[in-house]
């Protein structure tokens, strides 16, 4: 019988309500960084290699539906529940602004040059923040068929992309004309959209499918129908070779680009996967659960004989009590440390 390669993840625990949005920075002198945004209302910043907490932003008082870093990693940004997005000093914590909403707002995103902050949500605009100006009013892009579920700069930041939780498809706005100049057609709503380290692909998940897009000629490139319902997919960045998904099943699937083939499927949450991502290097990817926690996976997992027996992967395995010092920790506020709380290797053993 084959056997499965599986991996044995970092677990990080801290949120104490769903994760559903998960973002690495690139890779800066500093190393890189990893952002969640949880049910829970406080964003927590991690390093993006070990899964050690740095801090957690506080201050919203709903459900953080969307988070991002700016490409140095030195300023933080939110998208709320409390019909706000809030912009954060990355290194101390501090609260630099509250830009104001009049909806629940679902999805944000630095320009690749830093100046600007794109927000959408419920209320079927998007809105473009100038962060050399915090108290000018925003760029409006209205005239969004539905509720913007995910936001995105491609082209040196001369267009937007954004998907809507009731509507299929993505749209391509070109920021000039502030119209919709292309749609990406798709048979069910489009829940996670990601541009590629390199410019070249921009990958969708919709209801089972996973497809990837040319980003510059926006044709249909590769598409590949997934086991469960997806919620969020990622391509390696370095090679491109391979793709993550994860969705309703609770498994996070590896796949060749090429081929569509199933290379590996990890277990170890006990809810459905929200959101995953691949680091900026490739050597790892995160996963983000309704079972509150993040797992960063090795890309080149270890091949174990019987991969349902690892510890943490029984799926019917009990959630793991969320009493760590880190939790302990972020309910008095935020703390920048030297050295965070690593995120543990799922060892435990079986009753």
């Amino acid at each position: 019988m084959e056997k499965r390669k599986v991996t044995v993840p970092l677990v990080c625990h801290g949120h104490s309500r769903p994760v559903v949005d998960l973002f690495y920075s690139p890779i800066t002198p500093d190393g890189f960084f990893l952002i969640s945004a949880s049910k829970d209302s406080t964003p927590m910043l991690r390093n993006g290699e070990t899964g050690d907490w740095i801090g957690t932003f506080e201050g919203h008082k709903g459900a953080i539906w969307s988070s991002c870093l700016d490409t140095k990693a030195l300023r933080a940004a939110s998208a709320s529940a409390d019909f706000s997005a809030k912009l954060w000093d990355a290194l101390t914590g501090d609260e630099l602004h509250s830009f104001e909403h009049k909806h629940i707002v679902r999805a944000c995103a630095f320009s690749d040059d830093t100046h600007f902050l794109l927000t959408g949500g419920v209320e079927k605009i998007l809105r473009i923040f100038d962060l050399n100006r915090l108290d000018a009013q925003p760029r409006l892009v209205d005239n969004s068929p539905g509720s913007i579920r995910t936001v995105a700069w491609l082209h040196s930041d001369q267009m937007i992309l954004s998907s809507c939780t009731d509507t299929t498809g993505v749209r391509l706005w070109d920021l000039k004309s502030g119209k919709i100049v292309q749609t990406l057609e798709t048979k069910s709503p489009v829940t996670s959209a990601e541009v590629s380290q390199d410019g070249r692909y921009i990958t969708t998940a919709d209801g089972s499918t996973v497809k990837f897009w040319d980003a510059n000629h926006f044709g249909l490139v590769k598409s590949y129908d997934m086991p469960c319902n997806v919620e969020s997919a990622s391509l390696e960045p370095k090679h491109g070779n391979k793709f993550i998904a994860g969705g309703e099943d609770m498994w996070v699937h590896i796949f060749d680009f090429h081929t569509g083939e199933e290379l590996g499927c990890n277990k170890g949450h006990h809810g459905p996967v929200h959101c995953v991502r691949f680091s900026p290097g490739g050597e790892s990817y995160a996963s983000g659960s309704e079972d509150g926690t993040i797992r960063i996976w090795q890309t080149g997992p270890v091949t174990h004989e019987e991969s349902d027996l690892l510890p943490g992967n029984e799926p019917s395995g009990k959630v793991k009590a969320v009493a760590d010092e880190v939790a302990r920790n972020i309910e008095s506020g935020l703390h920048i440390v030297g050295e965070g709380k690593t995120g543990e290797t799922d060892k435990t053993t079986n009753a």
